[in-house]
């Protein structure tokens, strides 16, 4: 209903504009004339009126009227439009009525047979409409509905039927009497009284749709967010939960725009036991106030410089879980946690053309089984600034600073700071090869616990140089063109780089693939550093059709002159040469994707891992699949993976489709989840209903089970579970 608000005024001044404009002494503005059509125009002195008849057609502004008749009476000052009346808006909105009359100062009016069509796809019929002074308009028998309707003998999917509706121009809100939601014709609720903002207006305050379903975890649950408008820069909603099993919960969303930045603000709140998978209290248990918030924040200080922050926090591991609160795994700010990992943090950042500084302090709360937090360390700082310089011919070259401070409660601290430089120069020489000469040097020092260390402090320096060298070769067919470009890198560094102890904080989890094959460093971070002679050899292979399909592949090896402890056995840089490694993608368009990586033995050429995924969408059916398998020699605690993804949908017919998905665990011989669904779907609904299982086990939350649904009507919003988006 979002154009109804404007239908008595843009009656008035499509009816009035043509006769009053015409009035004798008054100015004319152009921009201001009217055009009318009509068989025929006339004027009755007696009674002091002004008649079209005929296929009456007014145009005013960009909004057209059309009538059968049309009588303007200057004594009343009023305009009745009767027969057919159709009054068409610029923004595509189209009014219908039997009969209209409003006054020419818009003060009052009433249309009969009254109908409207929205751009949005809104639809509304009603006996009659009047509007009162003060923008108050009312509809009498009203019924809307965004579904197309083809005849007026057609039911709409759904509809919302009152028996008398309210549009309150200055508070921009619709509201019902005695309204019932109507799907397929058969009355679903009721709802003695029912309000929301206009669909045209602004932001308004008020309720929104819920969300509910059942769990085994929570029982029967309802959840009622009411969205508060604060001001035209925030914003807040407040989503009290009640549940069968367990106590309420009252979850909030706060958000704010500033002239510099944003803000934005989770949080929920609950007196409640620890419980279990069946909703019931774990032994020991005590009732206590629990709670979780998920907030971030970023402010420009000016166009080079940002500030931010972002919190996470729970007040115990499985409280997310206990609830299926959703966030953990959002970005908040310049770093991302690991999962079930809480990460907290406070940033300094700038950024122009040559130029990057980021300055963070660090805190992380674990929430698996197996972490202490008092040894999990604060980070505060990690900084690192860098400034790049063009050398023209002579390459490019990039200085950096890195400071990092790690403490802990149990454990042991460090500080380290390394001041480096590197240089690489890229050249064609010829016969079409590309030369790219590197170097970097770098200094470390760490300032140890001496206790653990046995050293209260170490210093380092490193410094490498190499070259890669590739030939790329294209062959331009008719139908397929090919590109093959063989690669090579040799570099040579200082020997005994990881021989002091140093402890490994930032390159604990790292793997040479495709994406770091000829890196002159194959390690990651700081603490771990590739020094002594070492070589890749690889290839990368393209080939593209001229209906748009390709297949692309990157292959390769590294090797070392040196073996080095240092590095483990997952880390593929272990021993003097490393696993062979390949990247390979299938497009085929929408029909067929296929993606692998993988990593096979040096010598077995078993595969130590794999992590690959098909996607296909032909003609009802759309799905993908993904299967990683990780060797027990490639985990740090010496455990292997496996495991799938799996999702799908099957279009049975126009308006109704089934789907699939499951994730299993092929190394623990379980199901992480399953989810199957049914949804019907038109041009102004949709309705999903869901089951889901989940037989995993966290501690004290084991295999639970929940039914969902969602209920969305277009233009009105979505009623019912997130979970099956």
């Amino acid at each position: 209903m979002a154009a109804m608000k404007s239908v008595f005024a843009a009656t008035a001044l499509a009816l009035t504009a043509p006769f009053a404009l015409a009035q004798p002494g008054a100015p004319i503005d152009d921009s201001q004339q009217v055009v009318l059509i009509a068989d025929s125009l006339f004027e009755h002195e007696e009674d002091n009126t002004v008649i079209a008849e005929g296929n009456v057609e007014a145009s005013y502004q960009g909004r057209i009227l059309k009538a059968d008749r049309i009588v303007y009476n200057r004594n009343t000052n009023k305009v009745r439009a009767t027969g057919n009346v159709i009054i068409l808006d610029d923004d595509g909105t189209e009014r219908f009525a039997d009969e209209v009359e409003v006054s020419s100062n818009l003060s009052d009016g009433y249309a009969v047979g009254f109908s409207v069509r929205m751009p949005n796809g809104g639809q509304a019929v009603a006996n009659s409409a009047i509007r009162q002074e003060g923008g108050i308009n009312a509809l009498d028998q009203v019924i809307y509905t965004s579904c197309e309707l083809c005849d007026e003998n057609d039911t709409p999917t759904w509809a919302l039927r009152a028996r008398r509706a309210v549009l309150d121009e200055e508070d921009q809100m619709i509201s019902y009497r005695d309204a019932v939601l109507e799907v397929a014709g058969i009355p679903v609720f009721y709802l003695p009284y029912f309000a929301h903002p206009d669909p045209g207006s602004d932001r308004r305050s008020g309720l929104l749709f819920p969300d509910l379903g059942i769990s085994s975890k929570v029982g029967a649950f309802y959840q009622q967010p009411y969205y508060w408008a604060i001001s035209d820069h925030q914003e807040l909603t407040i989503a009290p939960a009640i549940y069968a099993k367990v106590n309420p919960l009252l979850e909030l969303d706060y958000s704010k725009r500033f002239w510099s930045g944003r803000l934005n603000v989770n949080t929920s709140v609950t007196n409640e036991y620890e419980f279990d998978g069946d909703g019931e209290p774990v032994e020991g248990s005590e009732e206590s106030v629990r709670s979780h918030i998920f907030a971030d924040g970023l402010f420009a200080l000016n166009s080079t410089w940002d500030w931010g922050f972002g919190l996470e926090r729970a007040s115990d591991d499985l409280y997310l879980r206990r609830y299926d609160l959703d966030g953990e795994a959002e970005q908040r700010g310049l770093y991302t946690g690991r999962p079930r990992r809480l990460l907290s943090q406070l940033f300094l950042v700038g950024q122009s053309e040559d130029f990057y500084s980021e300055t963070a302090v660090l805190s992380v709360q674990g929430l698996r089984a197996s972490d202490d937090n008092d040894t999990i360390p604060l980070v505060a700082p990690v900084a690192l600034t860098e400034r790049s310089f063009d050398l023209g011919a002579y390459g490019r070259t990039t200085v950096a600073a890195s400071v990092a401070s790690l403490t802990r409660d149990v454990g042991d601290d460090s500080q380290r700071v390394s001041v480096g430089a590197d240089w690489s120069q890229r050249s064609v020489l010829p016969g079409g090869f590309l030369l790219e000469p590197f170097a970097d040097v770098r200094a470390d020092y760490y300032a140890l616990d001496e206790e653990v260390a046995g050293e209260p402090d170490v210093t380092r320096g490193l410094g490498s140089a190499g070259v890669r060298l590739s030939y790329p070769l294209i062959r331009r067919g008719e139908q397929v063109d090919i590109l093959l470009e063989p690669i090579a890198m040799g570099a040579w560094g200082v020997s005994g780089a990881n021989d002091h102890p140093i402890p490994i904080e930032d390159s604990e989890f790292f793997e040479v693939d495709t994406s770091t094959l000829f890196a002159s460093n194959g390690a990651a971070g700081y603490d771990l550093y590739e020094g002594d002679g070492r070589a890749a050899l690889g290839i990368r292979a393209q080939a593209r059709w001229r209906n748009g399909v390709t297949l692309s592949t990157e292959a390769g090896r590294r090797w070392r002159s040196e073996t080095d402890p240092a590095f483990e056995s997952y880390t593929n840089l272990q021993g003097t040469s490393s696993d062979w490694v390949a990247n390979t993608k299938i497009d085929l368009g929408r029909a067929l994707t296929v993606q692998a990586n993988m990593r096979l033995d040096e010598e077995t050429w078993d595969i130590n891992r794999i992590d690959a995924k098909v996607e296909t969408n032909i003609w009802r059916f759309r799905g993908s699949a993904q299967y990683f398998q990780l060797a027990d020699t490639l985990r740090p605690d010496g455990e292997g993976e496996e495991g799938a993804l799996m999702r799908g949908s099957f279009r049975l017919s126009d308006n109704f489709s089934v789907s699939y998905s499951q994730q299993r665990d092929i190394q623990g011989g379980f199901n992480t989840a399953r989810v199957v669904g049914l949804s019907y779907y038109d041009d102004c609904s949709v309705f999903s209903i869901g089951y889901e299982r989940r037989d995993s086990r966290d501690r004290d939350l084991g295999p639970s089970e929940s039914i969902t649904f969602r209920f969305t009507l277009r233009t009105l919003g979505a009623f019912g579970s997130s979970e099956l988006d």
